[in-house]
């Protein structure tokens, strides 16, 4: 059967408050005592318009914007976190962490600056510094459930499976309904080999986002390697509504029929598995002993060759 699908969810949803106003009211008071009307204005056009051009994912200008803040007023961590982000999208990470460090020396209590460093330090795979800053997000904010998400991307991405799920455990526990926790806490189960557990976990990523394809997907692959095989083609129905032109999913659905002796409906779905990707899926389908039941089939022969 063809390997599980893991979807890098990391990059995408690890990350908080990307052009995040934290507090005008806060800002405007610590700045009326050391600028002038002109200034305070100054600071405040460019922090607005760095925050919209973030927004529109103009991150060398809204660079730019946050930089003629810091000039008129150095010592605000918004403006430093805000400029962080903005170097994270453009891939430019030890300049984001920087960015940040600036941002934790004038409020070292700012629990989404630490939280987006250990981001940053995580995809420049400093997996423990990213563990220590996600640690720190979670002094300030114990109940910050992103931080725990994200601490249990980077356990995991250290093979530390169990710490990992006691992560996503936490984050959980804080967000019962975040499916991305659920989703990755069955991928580290799935590495302890707890299939059933790794079932369950899909399951609840399911019932809180219906539509989730990868889901769906992976949760028959499970289902499949359990024998529970009518299951499995039932999760994979549902994923190919979702994403009707998946070769590796018609792939293992063709798989399931064959090992039912279903061959008609196997030969259907390996038919699509190869007009979809012909090259990967003759090839592997060769020496798959799924298909020993088909081999004898001039269908098959025909489809392989």
């Amino acid at each position: 059967m063809a390997g599980q699908k893991v979807f890098c969810i990391f990059a995408v949803y690890l990350f908080a408050g990307v052009g995040h106003l934290r507090d005008t009211t806060r800002f405007t008071s610590l700045t009326a005592k050391t600028m002038t009307d002109v200034q305070e204005i100054e600071v405040i056009f460019f922090f607005q318009k760095g925050l919209h051009l973030n927004k529109q994912h103009d991150y060398s200008s809204a660079i730019a914007s946050y930089d003629a803040v810091l000039m008129r007023q150095p010592d605000y961590p918004d403006a430093w976190y805000n400029r962080g982000n903005a170097l994270y999208r453009l891939g430019q990470y030890h300049a984001a962490i920087i960015s940040y460090d600036r941002a934790l020396e004038y409020e070292p209590g700012f629990s989404e600056a630490w939280n987006n460093r250990g981001s940053a330090l995580d995809d420049l795979h400093h997996y423990e510094a990213a563990i220590a800053s996600y640690d720190k997000a979670l002094k300030y904010r114990p109940n910050y459930y992103w931080a725990w998400y994200n601490r249990g991307i980077a356990l995991r991405n250290l093979e530390r499976y169990d710490e990992a799920i006691n992560s996503y455990d936490r984050a959980i526990e804080f967000k019962p309904d975040y499916y991305w926790a659920w989703y990755n806490r069955a991928l580290a189960l799935k590495q302890l080999g707890k299939l059933k557990s790794v079932v369950a976990s899909y399951d609840k990523a399911i019932e809180f986002k219906p539509d989730f394809e990868e889901a769906w997907t992976n949760r028959g692959n499970v289902l499949y390697h359990l024998g529970y095989l009518e299951a499995a083609i039932a999760s994979y129905d549902k994923a190919l509504i979702l994403k009707p032109n998946s070769p590796n999913t018609f792939y293992n659905q063709a798989c399931c029929y064959a090992l039912q002796e279903q061959y008609d409906l196997a030969f259907a779905s390996l038919q699509r598995a190869v007009e979809l990707s012909p090259q990967e899926y003759r090839e592997i389908a060769k020496t798959n002993s799924d298909f020993d039941g088909l081999r004898a089939d001039e269908r098959f022969a025909l489809l392989i060759n």
